[in-house]
């Protein structure tokens, strides 16, 4: 917040990035580059080193939002967008545990990750089976996720 532009794209990327935040009235917009490869969510929204996440923090009384949007030319077509929220609680007790480890999945060894080839993973289909939808819908990218796309089926 003190005014540094952004480094150059050779600079070296981090996990935490490079970020520069601004004052837009009651709203602090913060803009992240030079964040390393990995994932936006935890099911599987990778992200590339190209990425740039902007965030915009605003408080209303004991609530504050924070609207997240990911550019990234590489892995999507159109930015992702989420909204957080935390409500302000003065009496909250952490006792004991904060933090837990757990498998992801029970039963496997340590360091065990599941992998399928190319069209091989037996689940890809349980999804469409499940919810009634066309299987390009899951895997369709952009045009599939707006409601004029299931007419055109």
């Amino acid at each position: 917040m003190d005014g540094r532009p952004h480094p150059p794209e050779y600079a070296a990327h981090t996990w935490t990035g490079f970020s520069t935040g601004r004052w837009e009235g009651a709203m602090l917009t913060v803009r992240t580059t030079h964040v390393k490869a990995g994932w936006i969510q935890r099911n599987g929204v990778p992200a590339s080193d190209l990425a740039t996440i902007t965030e915009h923090f605003v408080r209303h009384g004991d609530v504050l939002t924070d609207v997240s949007i990911v550019d990234d030319p590489v892995y999507l077509e159109e930015p992702f967008v989420r909204s957080t929220n935390w409500v302000q609680n003065l009496t909250q007790q952490l006792a004991g545990v904060t933090a837990e480890v757990v498998d992801e999945i029970a039963g496997r060894p340590v360091g065990f990750v599941p992998h399928h080839l190319p069209g091989a993973n037996p689940w890809l289909t349980d999804a469409a089976k499940e919810f009634g939808i066309p299987e390009e819908a899951l895997r369709g990218g952009r045009k599939t996720t707006y409601p004029e796309w299931r007419p055109q089926k």
